[in-house]
């Protein structure tokens, strides 16, 4: 894997297209992860740093963290690691394909925006069912608080 310098701790980004890199502990809070999840995905083959510091050190950019934050996105969604490595796969494929694979790769976004709205929906209506319930509890402590 390629090393890099660590920045300057002052350095800061100018954008997504910054060539800055970050550790992991930054990138995690840059993120909404915790360190050990970033390494879970890691593992799993969603997420590959984009260098490693002299030390060794995992060395991320704002391209990885999109990634991540892609990954964090669907998690909530109930998409497995699988899908997850499908799904980021047809992504880093697509700006680049022609013809017929691009097709094809839109085909395949086409169905993860599919499942993604489906879960929504769901999810939705799951929410909506427990805030029923917890207006029925709230009514309850009413009635029997005298309020």
């Amino acid at each position: 894997m390629a090393t890099a310098e660590r920045p300057a701790e002052s350095e800061q980004s100018s954008g997504p297209a910054s060539g800055r890199l970050m550790q992991i502990g930054e990138a995690a809070e840059r993120v909404g992860l915790s360190i050990r999840t970033i390494r879970h995905y890691e593992e799993a083959g969603l997420i590959v740093p984009s260098a490693r510091s002299e030390g060794g050190f995992r060395l991320y950019t704002d391209a990885d963290l999109d990634r991540l934050v892609v990954v964090r996105r669907m998690k909530p969604l109930g998409f497995t690691l699988e899908e997850m490595r499908a799904l980021l796969a047809v992504l880093d494929a697509l700006d680049t394909a022609t013809g017929r694979d691009h097709d094809e790769l839109l085909d395949q976004l086409n169905l993860f925006h599919s499942t993604a709205t489906a879960r929504v929906t769901a999810l939705r209506d799951q929410l909506a069912m427990a805030e029923e319930f917890a207006a029925t509890l709230h009514s309850r402590l009413d009635q029997h608080q005298g309020g």
